[in-house]
């Protein structure tokens, strides 16, 4: 809901004050299906999530909409896309601000916690971009080799 006209912001308040302290949890065991490491990891190391986080990196700290996110992410439904921001959101990685207008226009950006998250996704962007062409020779040799299963 507004109040007196403001849009409404939707992200998790100890992500957004720039003095919160996040709580660093027992270390999990990644092989256990339970794993909170493990879930978390499931939701963002997804394309959708890579591709989504790197676009509002790029427009950080200023904010984009959904429509523009749609067009600047190739290939992704608007579904997918509305399922992916909603998981980032829950996250506290983005904030959401939705302004009362008719349709409502629906604004995302990155958090201070999204854009910690931005590096390390970087690095994984550019170690795939560094050994592409090796995956893809090993790809192809694997694939000259009889299947003896």
């Amino acid at each position: 809901m507004t109040t007196g006209g403001e849009p409404k912001v939707t992200s998790s308040p100890a992500h957004t004050t720039p003095t919160a302290k996040a709580k660093k949890g027992p270390r999990g065991d990644l092989f256990d299906p339970g794993c909170p490491t493990r879930r978390l990891l499931d939701r963002i190391g997804t394309k959708w999530t890579s591709m989504t986080v790197k676009v509002l990196a790029e427009a950080a700290p200023y904010e984009v909409r959904f429509a523009e996110l749609q067009r600047r992410v190739p290939g992704v439904s608007q579904k997918m896309l509305s399922v992916t921001l909603r998981s980032l959101t829950r996250d506290g990685l983005v904030a959401r601000r939705v302004e009362p207008t008719v349709p409502p226009r629906v604004h995302y950006r990155l958090t201070e916690l999204g854009l910690s998250l931005e590096a390390a996704l970087a690095a994984v962007r550019a170690w795939a971009e560094e050994h592409m062409l090796d995956i893809d020779r090993a790809n192809e040799l694997h694939d000259a080799q009889p299947d003896v299963t």
